[in-house]
């Protein structure tokens, strides 16, 4: 009895279980896709043969090993990304062991490589003043810098993801009191937002400038097509860097748009804003990702500090730090 070809399996595992099954969202479907371009092109440079000849018993466990290696030291992707391509090829070797018994073993040595620990970081996140210095960038005067503003502060307000912001769209968005937007996250989740009346306002003098249909997403380029995440990656490094004349501090830090969600998470935290109620605002799964935010304020640790109770603070350095001559403190006992 003879395996099917790759080809069927691939088909099966994205049409069948991803799309039909499993209701992945597009993005997910894009990240798996790419995975196994750079996966199918890395086994058939290795084994010089087209990629339409690579055979599934030949995508071992070695393979997979080898072709993370291949990302980290000569793509140079960081640990998350190998994690995630490691990921996408985890979900369709447990397809495969779950439908074709004569692949059972390959596809468990697959499955045994652990994703690789790497630093936690600290999320970043920006300072009143440098967000202040970034939104005064845009030339509001223009349909594409009053979008760019509007961009901006909708994601300064809503803490939201880059694409669930280009996703949203005229028929999401609440102008009345009370002001909110419906937002539309990870795994096709749904989320209500509070926003400002002046976030408000901005949408609605965006949408009185370049009326949009209802269902149709409200930020687009010049040409009418919707914007993309890198074309907004482009406009903020442009816009960071012209505010670094204002603030300085802007110079050693890496903005991006999720930098946003990061300085919102901050200052809510900072606020006393529970963190049940954030995870719930950011559509955080795990309580875990919204503590993030928590550690990362110097203020709050400092605040938090000067509540401990001023009598078991020490008031003056112990003996042997008032005595640089050790040889002194020990006769001195």
């Amino acid at each position: 009895m003879k395996m099917a070809p790759l080809a069927y399996w691939l088909h099966a595992f994205f049409h069948e279980w991803l799309a039909e099954q499993r209701n992945c969202s597009r993005h997910t479907i894009l990240s798996y896709r790419d995975t196994w371009r750079l996966y199918l092109r890395f086994v058939a440079a290795r084994r010089h043969c087209p990629v339409s000849s690579i055979k599934l018993d030949e995508l071992t466990a070695d393979e997979v090993l080898a072709f993370l290696k291949h990302i980290e030291s000569e793509r140079h992707t960081s640990i998350g990304t190998r994690n995630c391509r490691l990921a996408a090829l985890h979900s369709f070797y447990r397809f495969i062991a779950d439908r074709e018994p004569l692949a059972a073993m390959q596809c468990a040595a697959v499955l045994r490589i652990p994703a690789k620990r790497g630093p936690i970081t600290e999320p970043a996140y920006l300072d009143i003043e440098e967000v202040e210095a970034i939104l005064r960038q845009p030339d509001r005067s223009t349909p594409e810098g009053q979008r760019d503003y509007a961009l901006l502060a909708f994601l300064y307000n809503t803490g939201a993801r880059i694409q669930e912001a280009l996703s949203l769209c005229p028929c999401n968005i609440r102008l009345a009191a009370p002001e909110q937007v419906k937002l539309c996250g990870k795994g096709n989740k749904m989320r209500i937002c509070p926003i400002w009346p002046e976030t408000a306002a901005l949408l609605a003098a965006l949408l009185e400038r370049n009326p949009r249909p209802e269902n149709e997403p409200l930020f687009v380029n010049r040409y009418g097509f919707p914007l993309s995440a890198a074309g907004v990656r482009y406009k903020l490094a442009q816009y960071v860097r012209t505010a670094t004349n204002e603030a300085p501090s802007l110079r050693g830090k890496r903005v991006h748009p999720h930098t946003f969600r990061h300085t919102v998470g901050v200052q809510l935290v900072a606020s006393g804003v529970d963190v049940t109620v954030i995870r719930s605002w950011f559509g955080h799964v795990s309580l875990n990702t919204t503590n993030h935010y928590a550690r990362a304020n110097i203020e709050t640790k400092r605040r938090a500090l000067e509540q401990m109770d001023q009598s078991t603070r020490p008031r003056s350095p112990p003996r042997w730090r008032r005595n640089p001559n050790l040889l002194d403190w020990l006769d001195s006992l």
